[in-house]
C-alpha cells in the first residue's frame, strides 16, 4: 500500500475538533480498523486538537492548528501542531491530573500515551507545540517480531 497523507490546516474553534476526529476516523475507516481502535483514535486526536486551541492559544479563536495524517500499510502516522505559547515544562504536562484548566480533568496526555502506540511532545515557549503519535495495525507491531 502506498503511503496515504492528509493535512488540514483549520482555525482554533472548538468545534474543528469535531472536523479532525471524522477526518481521523474517515481515514481509519478506509484501513479496517476495529471499532475499539477507531474510537481510541478520535480520542487521541481529540485531546491533541483541544490542548492546542485550550492551551496552546488560551481559547484565542484567530489562531491555526494543523492536523496530519499519514497511513501505510504498517501504521497510522498522527501530527498536531501548533503555534501557541508552548508548554513550559513537557515531563509535569504530561502527568495524570496535571492541567492549566480548572474546567479540564488534565487527561489528555494519558489517553493519548494508552491508546497511541508511540507518543512524542515537542514544545518551545512562545513558538508551539507539535504531538507526534504512532499507531501500529494489526500484526505489524514492533513489540510482535
Amino acid at each position: 500500500m502506498e503511503v496515504n497523507k492528509l493535512i488540514l490546516t483549520f482555525t482554533s474553534l472548538p468545534e474543528n475538533v469535531t472536523v479532525a476526529r471524522m477526518l481521523t476516523s474517515t481515514l481509519g475507516t478506509q484501513l479496517d480498523l476495529p471499532l475499539n481502535e477507531l474510537e481510541e483514535l478520535k480520542v487521541a486526536v481529540s485531546e491533541a486538537v483541544s490542548n492546542a486551541i485550550i492551551h496552546g492559544y488560551r481559547n484565542r479563536p484567530d489562531q491555526f492548528v494543523t492536523l496530519e495524517l499519514e497511513a501505510d500499510s504498517a501504521k497510522i502516522v498522527i501530527i498536531v501542531t501548533d503555534n501557541g505559547c508552548g508548554i513550559p515544562d513537557i515531563q509535569q504536562a504530561m502527568q495524570a491530573s496535571y492541567t492549566t484548566d480548572p474546567e479540564r480533568m488534565g487527561l489528555g496526555f494519558v489517553f493519548m500515551q494508552s491508546f497511541m502506540d508511540e507518543l512524542k511532545v515537542d514544545s518551545e515557549i512562545d513558538k508551539g507545540t507539535r504531538v507526534y503519535m504512532v499507531k501500529y495495525l494489526n500484526q505489524n507491531h514492533p513489540s510482535s517480531h
